[in-house]
């Protein structure tokens, strides 16, 4: 064999070695999730090597951004809602009738994703094309420049910005006819503005409101034209806990992609923090106080989740971390970071409720759990759970034939409800 020959042989194994990945036999396109993964992963190290030179922290993030444009069906538009970055699309064709709405979040673990993403791009131009929507699809600022709870605060600016009457007239958009959805990280946000927006005028809310969301307040919530209430909330793979780090789904897809636990923790502290302490005892599931014990009954899978997602799992309480740590880091036990750490009151009377799980996601036990949650609070939960899917499933639905079913299907649920 000659030399050019063993190096393309040991350059081709050494390639297969890096793209596979073990994935359980049920998903679809195993080699092209393999080499999709190989891809994020490389952007990944290529992202860490342009940040040591002085780019922004996932850089590479650039390469897949497009810019604001329109086509023969859809007009589309960069804007700042209440000095909030967003995208909207909006359909050409005239209507005589005021249109439905989705305010779209996009996910990133708070990190990364930008609503500019050619994915996030696409798919609300679908949307607009089959539900003759407007889309408003926002962005917020990413950790670890900023930390809990700017993003949070982002979103629900541009929310309430959004829900305003002369703001909704602009767009033709129908009051009662809004969607507030997001995905992963953009779930969460998605799930926190949800339940605020639901429970921000009740007596108690106000008496304990801060400063900060007085001034809030003032501008926009004593707003007359500010009376608006979404109609659904669409939570696609959210991410919507911290105390409990080692649920069923994060035992069994902790390196499953495209999120493995470890990436999850990492997003997680550094939406809080950028001291990795915080991120060492959530991997050791060791960062909830005692103080905090009372918040572990909503969060507790072994009576939350459905018998066939604990089969094969003992559940043990979790260690506690020092008190220090939420002292330092309060935002991990503060429920607009983790809807499900809200009380049952604080659930009842939230909209329309759409959530959508993986089978192989470290986040789907998160999803699970809210369904419960929701459901025994009164409220109408609509669950789809995709046997066969991964986390992050709708982003990749122009490469995966599981993704464009999925969407299909939730486009047309949107259709239908929306």
């Amino acid at each position: 064999m000659g030399k050019k020959s063993l190096c393309l042989l040991i350059s081709c194994a050494l390639l297969s070695y890096f793209v596979y990945t073990p994935l359980p036999d049920n998903i679809e396109q195993p080699w092209k999730l393999m080499i999709t993964w190989a891809v994020i992963r490389c952007g990944a190290s290529l992202s860490g090597i342009l940040e040591i030179l002085g780019f922004p922290p996932y850089a590479v993030g650039y390469f897949f951004q497009v810019p604001p444009t329109s086509d023969a069906n859809v007009t589309v538009t960069d804007t700042l809602f209440n000095k909030v970055p967003v995208r909207v699309f909006e359909p050409k064709q005239k209507s005589s009738t005021m249109r439905r709405a989705v305010f779209y979040i996009h996910g990133g673990g708070w990190t990364a994703g930008d609503a500019r993403w050619i994915t996030y791009d696409d798919l609300a131009r679908q949307m607009v094309n089959k539900l003759d929507a407007v889309v408003i699809s926002t962005n917020y600022r990413l950790s670890p420049q900023y930390h809990f709870p700017t993003q949070f605060e982002d979103v629900y600016d541009a929310l309430r910005w959004f829900l305003r009457k002369k703001v909704l007239e602009e767009y033709g958009v129908d009051p009662a006819r809004i969607c507030v959805a997001g995905d992963s990280a953009g779930g969460n946000l998605a799930a926190g503005t949800t339940q605020k927006e639901n429970n921000i005028r009740t007596k108690k809310e106000r008496r304990n409101i801060t400063e900060k969301t007085k001034r809030l307040r003032h501008r926009l919530l004593d707003d007359p034209e500010v009376k608006i209430k979404v109609k659904i909330q669409s939570l696609i793979y959210p991410a919507l806990q911290t105390l409990d780090m080692d649920l069923p789904s994060y035992r069994e897809n902790a390196y499953i992609p495209i999120l493995l636990k470890y990436d999850m923790v990492l997003f997680w502290s550094l939406y809080f923090t950028s001291d990795k302490v915080l991120r060492e005892a959530m991997l050791a599931n060791q960062h909830t106080p005692v103080e905090s014990n009372h918040l572990f009954k909503f969060v507790n899978w072994s009576t939350l989740l459905p018998e066939r997602f604990q089969k094969g799992h003992l559940y043990t309480s979790p260690m506690h971390g020092p008190a220090d740590l939420a002292k330092k880091f309060p935002g991990f036990l503060d429920v607009r970071a983790s809807s499900l750490l809200a009380d049952d009151s604080k659930l009842q009377g939230l909209p329309l409720t759409h959530i959508l799980t993986c089978q192989y996601d470290v986040l789907r036990d998160d999803g699970l759990m809210y369904v419960s949650r929701l459901r025994a609070a009164g409220v109408q939960v609509v669950h789809e759970h995709v046997e066969d899917g991964f986390h992050g499933i709708l982003s990749f639905s122009m490469s995966f034939k599981a993704g464009q079913r999925e969407l299909n299907k939730y486009l047309k649920w949107l259709e239908e409800n929306l």
